[in-house]
């Protein structure tokens, strides 16, 4: 079991991803946010087709280009939402994140950071 799977073990189950799925968590910044001049914009405001970014907790055998601990950028409407110990997790497949942000990815040299 990896690190990542025995975190979410406890005196019940432990949980491990299968095949192509990832469990990433939700950043704070994804609920409230702010605007440029300052106004609270709720989490439950409609914004039209924002994708949001999360960390990736957990991956499947057959996830090929995420690993634990980088950021990835999905579309909120292609989710499921599941609890665990208390705590929301999102599950998701791994054809359906746009982007990956890591680190280990500097290398590529695109250009582009967070």
């Amino acid at each position: 079991m990896s690190p990542a799977e025995a975190s979410f073990a406890d005196d019940k189950l432990p949980i491990k991803m299968l095949n192509d799925r990832i469990l990433v968590r939700l950043g704070a910044s994804e609920g409230e946010r702010r605007s440029t001049g300052g106004i609270l914009i709720p989490a439950t405001a409609q914004v039209s087709k924002r994708l949001v970014w999360a960390e990736v907790v957990a991956a499947g055998g057959n996830v090929r280009n995420m690993e634990i601990g980088d950021r990835v950028l999905f579309n909120p409407e292609d989710r499921y939402e599941v609890e665990v110990r208390g705590e929301e997790f999102i599950i998701l497949r791994e054809r359906d994140v746009h982007a990956v942000a890591a680190e280990r990815l500097e290398e590529s040299g695109t250009g582009l950071y967070l």
